[in-house]
This record gives C-alpha cells, sequence and structure tokens, in this order.
C-alpha cells in the first residue's frame, strides 16, 4: 500500500470522516486513521442510538468557547440544511423529535453509513484498528508513526475527539499533538455531563429515581428550560445537562420547579380563596404526584394554607420557583457527551481551521475549544469544522 498522501487524518469520527470525503472529492489523495475498530462511535451512541444529527435552529449563539466569534465563519458556511441536503440525498429517514433536533427515524448506523460511502466515493481511505505512536513534521509535510508502520502527508488534519467517554476509546492525544507543535490548550473539563448530589440530599431524592419534570435550571448567567431526571447518583436529563457546561465547582443552582408561575401570587391567591388547601395540593395539580409529595415531605409542609403568614407563604414560593442546590459535582468524563475547553481558536484560522503559522496543520471537531448546546449542535460543529478543514487541506 502507498505511504505518501496529500491529507491525513487522525480520527475517524465525524469531524474526520466528513473533511476525509470533501478533501477526497477535491482530487487529494486522503488516508484516515483510528486506533478503534469501528468507526464514528460517538456517533453510533448518540441520540439513544438514532443520532441527533443536527439542529435546523442551530446558530453561533448554541456555542461555548474562549473565543465565540472563532465558529461563525465555518457554521455560516455551512449550515444544518446542507447536512439534511446530504441525508436526504442518502434516502435516510428523519423526525424532528424537539424544534429543531433531528434524529434518525431507524439508527444512527445510518449516518455512519453515509459518511463512510461519501469517504469511498471521494477515494478517501479508511483504517481502523491503528494506533499512531508519533507524528513528526519534516520537509513538505508530516510524518505519522503507526502501527501499521509510516506514512507521509503534505496536510495533517486532527480530529481526534475529546476526553468525554473513554470506555469509547476518547484520549487526549490530540491536545498533546496540539502541544507538540506549540499550540496552547484551554483547560478542559467535562460539559453535557449528570450532577452527583451530597448523601443528604441524594438520600431525599432517592425515591424520585427515574421521575422526570419540566423545570428551568439556572447558573451564572444562564437558564435552560427543560426537562430534569432524578437519577439513583443526582441529577441528569436536559436540563441539567445543558447548564452543566456553564456551572463551575463550588456553584450553586437555581432550579425553577413551576416554570413560568408564580408560587408567590399562586399560594397568597389560594389561601385567600381556600384556606383549608394544602401546599401538597397545590404541588400535586403542577408536580408529578412522586415529585410534589417528596418536595413537600423534604421541607416539612403541613397544616393549610391559612395558618402560613405572608413571609412563610414567600419562603415556600421561593423554594419552589429557586430551589438552590449545591451540587457534588458531575458525573465527570465517564459519562459527558463533550469536552469543554480544548485547541484554543485563538491560533487557528477560522475559514480553514489551520494553525496560523503552520498552513498545512489543521485541528476540527471536539478537540478544538468550540463546544455546542445539547440536542445536535455539536455533530452541526464537525460537520461545518470538517467542511472548513476538507476544502483547505
Amino acid at each position: 500500500m502507498p505511504s505518501n498522501y496529500d491529507v491525513i487524518i487522525i480520527g475517524a469520527g465525524a469531524a474526520g470522516l466528513m473533511c476525509a470525503a470533501i478533501a477526497g472529492y477535491r482530487g487529494r489523495r486522503v488516508l484516515v486513521l483510528d486506533h478503534a475498530n469501528k468507526a464514528g462511535k460517538k456517533i453510533l451512541m448518540s441520540g439513544g442510538g438514532r443520532c441527533n444529527f443536527t439542529n435546523l435552529n442551530s446558530t453561533p449563539a448554541n456555542f461555548l468557547s474562549g473565543n465565540p466569534h472563532f465558529c461563525i465563519s465555518a457554521l455560516k458556511r455551512y449550515t444544518p440544511q446542507h447536512f439534511l441536503d446530504l441525508v436526504e440525498r442518502h434516502g435516510i429517514e428523519h423526525e424532528e423529535k424537539s424544534a429543531g433536533q433531528l434524529f434518525c427515524r431507524d439508527s444512527s448506523k445510518e449516518i455512519v453509513k453515509l459518511l463512510l460511502t461519501e469517504c469511498q466515493w471521494a477515494g478517501a481511505e479508511v483504517r481502523l484498528e491503528t494506533d499512531i505512536t508519533g507524528v513528526e513534521g519534516q520537509a513538505g509535510g508530516y510524518r505519522v508513526k503507526t502501527s501499521a508502520g509510516s506514512f507521509q502527508c503534505a496536510s495533517l488534519v486532527v480530529a481526534c475527539g475529546g476526553l468525554s467517554i473513554p470506555t469509547m476509546g476518547a484520549t487526549g492525544f490530540g491536545y498533546e499533538l496540539a502541544r507538540q507543535f506549540g499550540l496552547d490548550v484551554v483547560p478542559t473539563r467535562a460539559g453535557l455531563v449528570p450532577f452527583t448530589l451530597h448523601p443528604e440530599l441524594k438520600t431525599h431524592l432517592a425515591p424520585l429515581s427515574g421521575v422526570s419534570s419540566p423545570v428551568d435550571a439556572a447558573c451564572r448567567g444562564e437558564h435552560f428550560r427543560e426537562p430534569m431526571l432524578v437519577t439513583h447518583r443526582g441529577l441528569s436529563g436536559p436540563a441539567m445537562l445543558q447548564i452543566s457546561s456553564f456551572w463551575q465547582p463550588g456553584d450553586t443552582l437555581s432550579i425553577n420547579l413551576l416554570p413560568g408561575q408564580d408560587a408567590n401570587t399562586e399560594l397568597l391567591a389560594r389561601r385567600a380563596a381556600k384556606p383549608q388547601s394544602t401546599v401538597a395540593q397545590y404541588l400535586g395539580e403542577w408536580l408529578p404526584k412522586r415529585v410534589a409529595q417528596a418536595f413537600n415531605d423534604i421541607n416539612g409542609w403541613k397544616g393549610p394554607l391559612q395558618a402560613y403568614r405572608k413571609g412563610e407563604i414567600e419562603e415556600v414560593a421561593e423554594a419552589l420557583n429557586q430551589w438552590a442546590v449545591k451540587p457534588a459535582g458531575t458525573e465527570g468524563y465517564r459519562t459527558a457527551e463533550v469536552t469543554l475547553g480544548g485547541v484554543d481558536t485563538r491560533q487557528l484560522s477560522s475559514k480553514t481551521m489551520a494553525v496560523a503559522n503552520r498552513p498545512n496543520l489543521f485541528f476540527i471537531g471536539e478537540v478544538v475549544d468550540v463546544t455546542g448546546h445539547l440536542g445536535g449542535h455539536n455533530f452541526q460543529w464537525a460537520w461545518a469544522s470538517g467542511v472548513a478543514a476538507g476544502n483547505a487541506a
């Protein structure tokens, strides 16, 4: 087999395979290398096995980065509609679950098949179960040393992802390469990840394990109105995963258990109209039965509303509209959907993803400091950054 390529891409995930196809269609000789035994492992497990492959409402505002303007160029040049068109050309049936969130109707395997088919049509070679032992810069490009021998290329694209879900093969190799070539790496941490709780609160909430309820979760000036799920270890569900990307150790979450409702006004009105009714009865009208009962018991709300003074009603309302929770921590990379931080984008071209002083070295996808909200945005970044590099590498 040949050992000289125009482009070598490290990582056969969403960004890497997209980049390979685009570069291949330009007539470039492309090799994709990955140590995994399957391509697109995170694609396969995403969206409950049905892959939330994009979000029609994705905009730069849906991304976190230390350099927030960096993602604008790539996202504007390759939009959700572009990827949806590709999905439809391959005859993949899809459905919109929540506003803008597109999933495969059948299986995420179809997205991996799409990408591998595009690579095949473009003439890009994909090699799996190939460990990379070293990368060296050399005249005219790079030498990539692997368990299958050494390969040379003019352009090198690093698309090997972040640290999330190490059981899927995630490593920090991309960050090591960035540092090797003199790039700064923004400190990384787990994002879109469930919270763990301190023992006392965890015990109080244990009976609610598996129960979901709509909330509005806030932290550091950001908030998300989505479902919260109580687990045997803590708090999860879309609302918790979303706010986890903004939470820092030691922060307190403010969780509105009755989003869109003014509990103080409603309880005062109820006290006047139905003085014999209870807080538990009020909660039972708005929350799942088990949630209502648990919060009533945790707070010790007893007796009719007519027995509550105005200040006590205010305290009840605050506990409902601004439930303060100080998590013990998060589940970490073990279950995190993404890695926050990564290669500092101030050193990259927003048009091509190339390193400023090394125009033939590219970083794309999750390995860079661009992280999307939950709901298909991170896949859209993978497609957009992959296309940007594929058109330049």
